[in-house]
C-alpha cells in the first residue's frame, strides 16, 4: 500500500486537524504523513477578512497541490471551503462534527460593560453581537487561535469569541467563558465540521477519504453550504446556517442573513428528509433572495 500525502496549513489548529485524520487512516492500515503548505490567508494577518475577500484564501494553495497530485488528501475546516470547487477535486468526507457553536473568552455576555471592546474576525459574528447589544465596541481580530487567546489575555479585548470546536480540539476548552445557543447565534456554514478534499479520480486518496465521512455530518454541512451557495457564496454578507437531524430523522435548518450595524435582518428555515440535503439547503438559500437579501446587502454596501 503507497504513502498517502495529506496537505495541511501550519497552524497549531490546522496541523491538529490533518494529525488527527491521519491517525485515522493510520488505524486502517494506511501509511500516511503530513506535508505543510502555507496558505493565502496565513501570510496575511494584518488585514480584516472581510477586506481582502475570503473565497479560497485558505485553499487555494492546497487544492493546487492536490492537482499536481503533490499531494492525495487535504484536511480543511468546512467553514474555510468555497461553495464551488475546482474541477478535477471533491470533498470526499466529512468526519463526525465537533461542537458547531461559537464561544465567548473573558467574559460572559451579559457581564461585558457598556463600550467594551469584543474581538471577532467575522462580519457574521459582530452582525449578530451587534444585533443583541449594540452598545458593544466590536473590532477586528486576526490570527491563530493562540495569538488571538494572547491578545484578550494581554488586555486587548475584554472578550473575543470564537468557535468551540477550535478550543476543544486543542484542549483549550477550560478558557470558555459562555457558550452561544447556536439558534441565537448561527454559526457559520460547517463551523465544527472537517471536510477531506480529494481528487475525483476514485483513486487511493479518494478511496481511503471515504471510509472516514459520517452520513449525519454530511447531509447538514451539505444543506448549509447549498444555503450559501444559492444565496451567492462570494459574497461577504454576514450569513449564518445551522441544520441538524432530530430524533424524527428529519433535517431542519435555520439561517440569518444580517446587516453589519446588526439593526436589519432575514430569518429563514427548511425542512426536509437527509437524502434531500441539497434541495433544502437550496431552498432556504432562495428564502433569503425573495425576502430581499441581496437588496439588502446591496443597500449596505453603497
Amino acid at each position: 500500500m503507497s504513502e498517502l500525502v495529506i496537505g495541511s496549513r501550519g497552524s497549531k489548529l490546522a496541523l491538529w486537524q490533518a494529525g488527527h485524520i491521519a491517525a485515522k487512516l493510520t488505524a486502517l492500515g494506511h501509511s500516511v504523513r503530513i506535508e505543510v503548505i502555507h496558505t493565502t490567508g496565513d501570510k496575511i494577518t494584518d488585514v480584516a477578512l472581510s477586506k481582502v475577500g475570503t473565497k479560497g484564501i485558505f485553499t487555494k494553495e492546497i487544492e493546487e497541490a492536490l492537482l499536481a497530485k503533490t499531494i492525495d488528501l487535504a484536511v480543511h475546516s468546512a467553514k474555510d471551503m468555497p461553495t464551488e470547487l475546482p474541477a478535477g477535486l471533491t470533498l470526499a468526507a466529512f468526519p463526525e462534527r465537533e461542537d458547531a457553536r461559537d464561544v465567548l473568552v473573558g467574559s460572559t455576555f451579559a457581564g461585558l460593560p457598556k463600550g467594551a471592546v469584543v474581538g471577532t474576525s467575522s462580519l457574521r459574528r459582530a452582525a449578530q453581537l451587534r444585533g443583541f447589544r449594540s452598545d458593544l465596541d466590536i473590532q477586528d481580530l486576526r490570527g491563530n487561535v493562540d495569538t488571538r487567546l494572547r491578545k484578550q489575555a494581554e488586555g486587548q479585548y475584554a472578550a473575543i469569541v470564537l468557535a468551540a470546536a477550535g478550543l476543544i480540539r486543542l484542549g483549550l476548552q477550560d478558557r470558555v467563558t459562555e457558550y452561544f445557543d447556536p439558534m441565537k447565534i448561527l454559526p457559520a456554514v460547517g463551523q465544527g465540521a472537517l471536510a477531506i478534499e480529494t481528487r475525483d479520480d476514485n483513486g487511493p486518496g479518494h478511496q481511503a477519504a471515504l471510509a472516514l465521512d459520517d452520513p449525519a455530518t454530511r447531509a447538514c454541512v451539505t444543506a448549509e453550504r447549498a444555503t450559501l451557495r444559492t444565496f451567492g457564496g462570494g459574497c461577504t454578507a454576514p450569513l449564518g446556517a445551522y441544520a441538524v437531524i432530530g430524533e424524527d430523522g428529519v433535517l431542519r435548518i435555520r439561517g440569518v442573513l444580517i446587516a453589519p450595524s446588526g439593526r436589519m435582518e432575514i430569518k429563514s428555515r427548511a425542512e426536509g428528509p437527509p437524502s434531500e440535503a441539497d434541495a433544502i439547503g437550496t431552498e432556504m438559500g432562495e428564502n433569503f433572495i425573495e425576502a430581499g437579501g441581496r437588496e439588502m446587502i446591496l443597500e449596505i454596501n453603497t
